[in-house]
């Protein structure tokens, strides 16, 4: 069900215990060789499969969020930005309108790296605000943390997502192939590096790559893409029927 195809009247009519689900991407440089709406566009694919599968008639879906916190790629022009605070209140309101019409079930499904911290952090701030709301389900899931290509049998030179590496580069060709820049074969691999490990280090994008891509996009294939979708879709699901299955009271989905 998509909340932008609806009266008030139909979403009044929806059980209160119906997931909402609100996709969270960004605008932002993706290299020499993608778009700066790559983040948008592969999750924005990622829904429109699950809404092909049975569990989306159980759920409200929001529309898709474009402006993201993308602060670290601000050196690339093109790169739209929200400040992480701003970026975090932002997330609570749109999860405080659901509340107001009596919703109690919300899922941020985020497709860009840099929105992770911020859409956890609403969410732990709302359940601070919401203490006493014991019918609370608040939930943030990256889509690419739902399953592991990598045990699939599928040969992928990365283990992890990259930013424009072989795993966005290949999801890309398969949608709109039109929007990578010359060979793909040709674009030097850019390691992910280890930066503070095991700790964290504050960073920009140039700090680790000058071209703006981390990984190996030299490996991208469309064949590769699609089964990237197919399995990030699965993982998706997956996660949303444990949703909607959740009986209002377990700690465990």
């Amino acid at each position: 069900m998509n909340l932008t195809e609806m009266t008030w009247a139909d979403v009044d009519s929806l059980s209160r215990d119906t997931p909402v689900v609100i996709p969270i991407a960004a605008c932002e440089q993706h290299g020499l060789h993608m778009p700066l709406f790559t983040d948008s566009l592969l999750l924005e694919e990622v829904i429109r499969r699950i809404q092909s599968k049975p569990v989306a008639e159980k759920i409200l879906f929001a529309p898709l969020q474009w402006f993201g916190n993308s602060h670290h790629h601000m050196d690339m022009p093109g790169t739209l930005s929200a400040s992480p605070r701003l970026y975090l209140d932002l997330l609570k309101n749109l999860v405080e309108c659901f509340l107001v019409h009596g919703f109690v079930r919300f899922v941020f499904i985020n497709g860009h790296g840099g929105n992770t911290t911020p859409s956890q952090q609403a969410l732990f701030e709302l359940r601070q605000q919401y203490r006493d709301r014991k019918d609370l389900l608040l939930l943030a899931l990256t889509y690419w943390d739902s399953a592991s290509p990598n045990e699939t049998g599928a040969d992928y030179i990365q283990n992890r997502m990259g930013h424009a590496g072989e795993w966005e580069t290949s999801m890309m060709l398969c949608i709109r192939p039109e929007l990578v820049k010359g060979d793909v074969k040709e674009v030097p691999e850019v390691s992910f590096g280890t930066g503070g490990a095991p700790g964290y280090r504050g960073w920009t994008m140039t700090d680790c790559s000058e071209p703006g891509h981390i990984g190996t996009p030299a490996a991208a294939t469309a064949e590769k893409g699609e089964a990237l979708f197919d399995c990030f879709t699965g993982g998706v699901e997956n996660y949303l029927e444990k949703v909607v299955s959740w009986n209002g009271e377990k700690w465990n989905l």
